[in-house]
C-alpha cells in the first residue's frame, strides 16, 4: 500500500474497518506475553507500529497499558484523529482484557533536549511496576517519557552483572533505574547527578522502593558537564570503576550556564570521565537515542571501545534504530 499523503486509514475509513490492527494486536499480545512470561518480564512491548497505516506502539508496564501515537502519514484532521484514537483505544482495551482506566494515551513528537521529559500534566500518577527483580515508578499520564526507558532492558542488567564491589557513577541519571540495577549488583556506592530536582526525588522514591539507602547512593543536583569540569579541579574528587553516560540528545534548560549538544560535546564530556574520573580498569557504558549521531571514536581516550547497539536492543523492539550504545575500558 502507497504510504504518500492521499493514503487512508484502515481505522478510520469505512472502506476499511480495523480488522487488521486488531489481529495484528491479537497475535503479537499472545506471542510477546508468552515471551515475557518465560523472562520474568513485566514491563514489554507489544505492538511498535507494525502496520504503517496504524502508527501507534503499545507497551505494557505491569497491569497498564501506554499507548503512544505517532505522526499519520495519511492526511486526517484532528476531528478524524480523535476518533482513530478512540477506535484504536477501544481495539486495544478488548484485545488486552484492560478497562480504560488503565490506559493511558502519549502522543510521540520530535522534541529535543528536556523538552521530551516534560511535564504534560497537571496531578503527577506514580504506577508501581516491575523490571528485573527490581520495583520501580513510573508516571504513564504526565511526562512524554515514563520514567523507565524499556529499550535499555538489557543495557541495564549488563551494568548489574558488573557491578559487584563497584564504585558506579550515573551521569544525567533520569530516574535512577540504572543506579537501583547497580545497588541490586552490589556496587559498594554510587553517585548519581542529575539538573532536575523532579527526577532526583524520583530517583530517591525508586531507591527507597527497594531497600537501597542515600547514603551508600548518592544523589547530587548539578548541571553534568559544568559538574564534570568543575569538580576535576578537586583533588579529592571520587573516582569510580563503572559509569554510565545516558545523556539527552539536546538541552538548553534555563538552569544551564550552556547549551548541551550530545553529538558536538560527546567527546569531551567521555575525555574528561576517562582522565579525571575513571579508576584504572574502569567500564563505561554510553549511550544515545539521537538517531543521526556518530561517534566520535578517533577523539576519544578510551580502550576497547565496543559498539554494543544490537547486543542491547530487546527483542520486543523493531525499531533498530531505537538507541545507540557503547561499552569502553580504560587500561590498567
Amino acid at each position: 500500500m502507497s504510504e504518500s499523503n492521499t493514503e487512508t486509514s484502515p481505522v478510520s475509513s469505512s472502506g476499511d474497518p480495523p480488522t487488521m490492527f486488531r489481529n495484528r494486536l491479537s497475535r503479537m499480545a499472545k506471542h510477546w506475553k508468552k515471551w515475557a512470561r518465560k523472562r520474568n518480564i513485566e514491563c514489554f512491548r507489544i505492538y511498535d507500529r507494525d502496520i504503517p497505516q496504524v502508527p501507534v506502539s503499545v507497551d505494557l508496564y505491569g497491569p497498564y497499558c501506554q499507548i503512544s501515537a505517532y505522526k499519520n502519514r495519511y492526511e486526517i484532521s484532528e476531528e478524524e484523529r480523535e476518533k482513530e484514537n478512540v477506535e484504536i483505544g477501544n481495539i486495544v482495551g478488548e484485545v488486552l482484557g484492560l478497562p480504560s482506566d488503565r490506559i493511558y494515551w502519549k502522543k510521540r513528537e520530535q522534541k529535543k533536549g528536556k523538552d521530551q521529559y516534560e511535564k504534560r500534566g497537571t496531578d503527577a500518577e506514580l504506577l508501581e511496576v516491575g523490571e528485573g527483580g527490581l520495583r520501580f515508578f513510573v508516571n504513564l499520564s504526565d511526562y512524554l517519557d515514563t520514567g523507565l526507558f524499556l529499550d535499555h532492558r538489557i543495557t541495564r542488567e549488563m551494568v548489574r552483572k558488573e557491578a559487584k564491589g563497584k564504585k558506579f557513577l550515573n551521569l544525567f541519571s533520569y530516574t535512577g533505574s540504572f543506579t537501583v540495577y547497580a545497588a541490586s549488583g552490589g556496587a559498594r556506592r554510587s553517585l548519581s547527578v542529575d539538573l532536575s530536582n523532579t527526577y532526583l526525588s524520583w530517583s530517591s522514591e525508586n531507591l527507597r522502593l527497594n531497600g537501597f539507602s542515600e547514603t551508600q547512593h548518592r544523589l547530587l543536583r548539578a548541571d553534568a558537564v559544568e559538574w564534570l569540569r568543575s569538580e576535576r579541579k578537586n583533588q579529592d574528587r571520587e573516582r569510580f570503576d563503572l559509569i554510565v553516560v545516558d545523556p539527552p540528545t539536546f538541552s538548553n534548560s534555563k538552569k544551564m550556564n550552556d547549551v548541551f549538544d550530545v553529538q558536538r560535546d560527546h567527546a569531551e564530556v567521555l575525555n574528561l570521565l576517562y582522565r579525571d574520573f575513571a579508576l584504572p580498569g574502569a567500564v563505561l557504558y554510553f549511550s544515545t537515542n539521537f538517531r543521526k549521531f556518530k561517534l566520535s571514536e578517533t577523539s576519544l581516550l578510551w580502550d576497547s571501545i565496543k559498539n554494543l547497539t544490537k547486543e542491547t536492543l530487546p527483542e520486543d523492539f523493531r525499531n533498530e534504530r531505537i538507541h545507540f550504545c557503547w561499552r569502553m575500558e580504560k587500561s590498567s
